[in-house]
């Protein structure tokens, strides 16, 4: 089992690259994702049905961290809130409103609608636009060291880097934690060298 989620997500990310790179629809990258993961010739009506089971047993598997909502709510009144995923934005939404965190956030942009993904600077630049805030006044937070540290990173943006399993070190220019309830100190102790903090 944990050799075929690891062999999923690899196929999920040579996909996706593909996807970036504008060789697929969105969809397209997710019929790819099923015909290559069973090494099957499969028509896209095939491939969409097999992929619509995996889809519902994956959406019975979504849970919040528990440190998510303490997070949220220790920042809800001095922070704005946003999403940027490199999904797309009907897959999002129906995520955090399943989750009950979807009022929690004022604006949530995805990929397959933006027309660019992580972590490409375009992708954390058009969310800095959206909360009208230059990006020396974002902080991102992801969970993967190259897509959401190193790009928000080289984006301007503060990055912080969500370990939850202690796997490395932070990317240059960016922070590493092991759980949200660090990400509070983090933004409070951050003056971006010496000056009053921007954050919003």
């Amino acid at each position: 089992m944990a050799a075929a989620l690891v062999r999923w997500r690899a196929i999920t990310d040579a996909q996706w690259a593909r996807f970036s790179a504008g060789e697929v629809t969105f969809e397209g990258q997710r019929l790819d994702r099923v015909r290559v993961f069973l090494g099957e010739e499969l028509t896209d009506e095939e491939a969409d049905a097999w992929f619509r089971r995996y889809r519902a047993h994956y959406e019975a598997a979504w849970t919040l961290f528990p440190d998510v909502l303490p997070a949220l709510d220790a920042l809800a009144a001095g922070y704005r809130h946003a999403v940027l995923s490199n999904s797309s934005l009907h897959v999002q939404d129906h995520k955090l409103r399943t989750l009950g965190v979807h009022d929690r956030f004022e604006a949530v942009l995805c990929a397959a609608e933006l027309g660019v993904s992580k972590p490409a600077a375009g992708a954390f630049l058009a969310a800095c636009e959206a909360l009208d805030l230059a990006p020396h006044q974002v902080a991102y937070v992801g969970d993967h060291p190259e897509i959401d540290g190193r790009g928000a990173a080289d984006a301007g943006l503060l990055s912080v880097w969500l370990d939850r399993h202690g796997t490395g070190s932070a990317p240059s220019g960016g922070h590493r934690i092991g759980s949200l309830a660090e990400l509070p100190a983090i933004l409070h102790a951050d003056t971006r060298f010496g000056a009053p903090s921007t954050f919003r």
